[in-house]
């Protein structure tokens, strides 16, 4: 007993200070200040509203909301105001106009191929009309041959349905190769212990659709070019004049 006394008189001063519980920390409840502080106001007596008549007739002064959700706008006061006239709808797609446009263009993706190789397709069917130009990559006998006759048919049936485009005049105007990034890098052995690396390339076409001249007016005026370089006394009478003559009678 003498040792605890003389402990607890030696003892700093804030220690010999009573230590608050747990239980007393632990008693607050933020739910029960929650209900009180926002719970509903209480309903008035009826007979207290026929005593003061007066009191009903006045106006009342601006009273807190019963509830945190009172306060908060009504739909109709949320909306904000309509910048746009009555009767359009807030999500009317503009309209697309009929004007036909003067080309289309459509490409394929890269695909493993060499851009030396695809660039002779693409001056085959350059300049052509695109029924020639189909007809052409659907008998070739080239590997890349199907992907360019599928480019073809659908950039024809694009142009037609979202351009506006004539059918029967549609003609590939341009076809143009483009690189793509290589790949598929693979060590080859060689002679006298040499090596070297294999890579595959990748490239794409580009075709530009307008409308031209189909393939019977192109072959009509080709005749009728041919049939006016053709000069004969029998067809018709040469009235051009003769030019670096030589002498007729030299002897």
């Amino acid at each position: 007993m003498l040792r605890h006394s003389l402990a607890a008189a030696t003892r700093p001063r804030w220690r010999q200070l009573p230590v608050p519980s747990r239980r007393h920390e632990s008693s607050y409840n933020p739910l029960s200040w929650i209900s009180k502080t926002f719970s509903p106001a209480p309903a008035e007596d009826p007979k207290e509203s026929e005593k003061a008549p007066e009191k009903a007739t006045a106006v009342p002064p601006p009273s807190e909301p019963s509830s945190i959700f009172a306060a908060l706008p009504t739909p109709e006061e949320a909306q904000p105001t309509r910048s746009r006239p009555r009767g359009v709808a807030p999500s009317a797609k503009p309209q697309v106009s009929n004007i036909p446009t003067p080309f289309h263009k459509e490409s394929t993706a890269p695909f493993v191929i060499s851009h030396r190789k695809l660039n002779k397709l693409g001056r085959q069917i350059a300049g052509k009309p695109i029924d020639y130009a189909i007809l052409q990559m659907q008998f070739s006998e080239k590997r890349a041959g199907s992907k360019i006759k599928d480019l073809l048919v659908s950039a024809k049936q694009k142009a037609v349905q979202r351009r506006r485009m004539d059918s029967p005049t549609l003609v590939v105007a341009e076809a143009w190769v483009n690189k793509g990034a290589k790949r598929s890098r693979k060590m080859v052995a060689q002679g006298r212990g040499h090596r070297s690396v294999r890579t595959k390339p990748a490239s794409s076409l580009t075709v530009v659709l307008k409308e031209g001249k189909t393939m019977e007016q192109l072959k009509a005026e080709a005749r009728k070019r041919k049939l006016a370089r053709i000069v004969s006394a029998a067809v018709t009478r040469e009235d051009k004049p003769l030019r670096n003559t030589g002498p007729m009678w030299a002897w």
